[in-house]
């Protein structure tokens, strides 16, 4: 993992490159600066998804331009993750064509969309496939659009924002993004409002809150089960059927929405999934990022994620990395972190060699499993 993992100089390489159970790309060019990205699997199958488009944002020439970027990590299964990973980026551009516009709206219909279209797709799979309605994602996702920077996320990824202190060096951490996990005591308050005849809304299951006993998210993309009671029985397994039948949606789609106007002291943001942030401060991630090179750091705060998490179980970091896929997941989540460099000359419209960029993270070996 320490070893570079692909030639930063191969000008328009905007494919990753593979180490094992670790997939990166240490440094690219967006609109707006540079950025470094990676992935590392714990699970069988990668339920982690990520993208970066930089270029046009609207399905028209007539723009709105610059940068998205989106984390999604999966949980019950892969096909919600990837779904997103396929379709929230293209009903984003369908929305910002017919609105003319990135704005707060646009990123809430293009969530909705999304959220919609998967459930149908379980709708339609049920009887071949019923495990999809178990199958959820958060999503995480990130616009940085005329000056402004706009985040929207439902589930508990999270951003974070390195800016430059004031009469100090030390960058200071910023969180950008709301959470939504039953450990936050206002989410446990939010959903109890919502649902005040259910006296079991939130259970703390061996010492963790869990929704309904089940999940600790309350707002991700899919969860069927959780939404549509239609899906509240056979053929879904056992485990996840609920014992009473409910009137309305327990889980939700609606993503927090931040508008952010970027200021010349911005100068970066780390999107990761909560696989970082279980063994990484907001403050221990900034000042990693401000204090070491750019090429490789995404990679770089997988490892000091990784190394915590072996020495929380009282092991060496090199015996963690020989444990295989699947295994790992008793050790770690899969991780995915996008840290993203802001040129605040190129934020206020100075000239740029960029080319239009589309990257997906993870993409192990054309799409199938991992060498």
């Amino acid at each position: 993992m320490v070893k570079s993992c692909w030639n930063p100089s191969a000008e328009g390489d905007s494919g990753g490159r593979v180490d094992g159970l670790l997939w990166c790309k240490d440094l690219g060019q967006h609109m707006y600066g540079e950025f470094s990205m990676a992935v590392i699997q714990a699970n069988s199958m990668l339920e982690d998804q990520s993208q970066i488009e930089s270029g046009p944002l609207s399905s028209t020439t007539s723009g709105p331009y610059g940068t998205f970027f989106g984390v999604y990590d999966g949980h019950g299964g892969t096909e919600a993750s990837r779904y997103v990973n396929d379709n929230l980026f293209s009903n984003l551009k369908s929305f910002a064509s017919e609105h003319q516009e990135i704005s707060a709206d646009v990123l809430r219909k293009a969530f909705s969309t999304t959220e919609e279209n998967f459930l149908s797709l379980v709708r339609k799979q049920w009887h071949v496939k019923p495990h999809m309605a178990s199958v959820g994602s958060c999503c995480l996702i990130g616009i940085i659009c005329n000056g402004l920077l706009y985040i929207a996320n439902a589930g508990d990824s999270r951003v974070v924002l390195g800016r430059s202190g004031r009469g100090t060096k030390q960058a200071k951490a910023m969180q950008l993004s709301v959470e939504h996990n039953a450990s936050i005591d206002t989410v446990r308050e939010e959903l109890r409002s919502l649902h005040p005849n259910d006296p079991h809304i939130v259970v703390k299951k061996h010492r963790v809150w869990r929704v309904k006993g089940l999940i600790q998210i309350s707002r991700s993309i899919g969860d069927a089960y959780l939404k549509k009671a239609e899906f509240n029985k056979e053929p879904l397994l056992p485990k996840f059927r609920l014992p009473e039948p409910f009137q309305k949606p327990i889980l939700s789609a609606e993503p927090s929405v931040l508008v952010h106007k970027l200021h010349p002291d911005d100068q970066f943001l780390i999107f990761a999934s909560d696989g970082l942030w279980e063994h990484i401060s907001n403050q221990e991630a900034v000042k990693i990022v401000q204090t070491s090179p750019r090429n490789g750091i995404a990679r770089r705060l997988i490892k000091a994620a990784l190394k915590e998490a072996a020495k929380k179980r009282e092991m060496r970091y090199s015996d963690l990395r020989k444990i295989d896929r699947g295994v790992r997941r008793h050790f770690h989540d899969d991780i995915t972190v996008v840290v993203v460099f802001i040129d605040p000359n190129l934020i206020n419209g100075g000239s740029s060699s960029y080319f239009p960029l589309s990257i997906k993270g993870g993409r192990f070996a054309a799409g199938a499993g991992l060498p």
